[in-house]
């Protein structure tokens, strides 16, 4: 008989009497949930291996010790195969809205820097490339193995991001958090945490930056202002350029993560509503991009 997700949570070696558990929205690689302990409340996330979007929890769960090492994340309290039980956080979850505005950009900035320097600093063991273009390309093949309805697209999305790996140069590395979706950031009214660490590897520092402008559909002056913010200068068009190559290439990935998710994902989430959404964004972008 299959374990449920409550009854996993229950036969963890770690609670000190009856559990109360309540799920938690959002997820769309795991499930987390809100646990009572006694007089303690922590916060639970189950997700096994995910081998099509090349999520390995070994690495989340070295991400997150890194991280909260770090002064970033929520300390880490116990572990076990596709669990992962963290301190809970009493804050808010943001909105897309709340990072649209440059007081929080200017509280996230810091944030970012922490993540892209710090964190290689603590990290212990093997770490992963989060390359965006070499993932759209397993995206593609692995579109092709399940004879997805979109493989008539993979063709000359292919030869749209070869284009944009091209313009995204020359590359600096950090270590990105690679999914800054405004969900993954909490504020609980004195600091913002960052978390959900899935997706964490070493990567461009624009591929962050793009992720978080394409996640959160900020102007033009606002991602010119964030740019100017972190890298501490005056914005060049060579970095506009490259910059919003890899916006683009974010957004790509995003379609084909949901597109690879239609034929893979076993949670009850809308893929082929978020595929459309993200596709037209995408189109949208590119076509910006040859622009410039």
């Amino acid at each position: 008989m299959v374990e449920s997700p409550e009854d996993r949570i229950r036969n963890l070696d770690f609670w000190q009497g009856k559990i109360e558990i309540e799920p938690l929205s959002g997820g769309m690689t795991n499930r987390n949930y809100r646990v009572k302990d006694g007089n303690k409340t922590v916060a639970v996330r189950l997700g096994d291996d995910i081998a099509v979007h090349m999520i390995s929890r070994a690495n989340e769960l070295a991400a997150s010790r890194a991280a909260e090492a770090a002064g970033i994340s929520p300390a880490i309290l116990h572990h076990a195969p596709g669990v992962l039980v963290m301190d809970y956080v009493e804050a808010k979850t943001l909105t897309s809205a709340d990072i649209d505005n440059p007081a929080m950009i200017k509280r996230i900035i810091p944030l970012l820097r922490k993540c892209h320097e710090d964190i290689p600093k603590y990290f212990r063991g093997p770490a992963m490339i989060f390359w965006v273009f070499q993932v759209i390309r397993d995206y593609a093949n692995t579109l092709k193995d399940g004879e997805s309805e979109y493989l008539r697209d993979v063709k000359i999305l292919l030869q749209r991001s070869q284009k944009l790996e091209a313009a995204a140069g020359p590359y600096s590395i950090v270590f990105g958090h690679n999914d800054l979706l405004a969900a993954n950031f909490l504020d609980d009214g004195k600091r913002l945490w960052l978390i959900d660490w899935d997706y964490a590897g070493f990567n461009s520092p624009l591929f962050d930056l793009g992720g978080l402008a394409s996640n959160n559909q900020l102007s033009e002056e606002r991602e010119a202002s964030l740019l100017e913010a972190y890298f501490e200068t005056t914005l060049s068009e060579p970095l506009w350029r490259r910059y919003k190559a890899m916006k683009c290439a974010s957004l790509l990935r995003e379609t084909m993560w949901s597109m690879v998710s239609e034929i893979h994902s076993t949670i009850g989430f809308d893929y082929k509503t978020y595929t459309a959404e993200n596709r037209a964004r995408f189109d949208a972008a590119y076509a910006a991009f040859q622009e410039i």
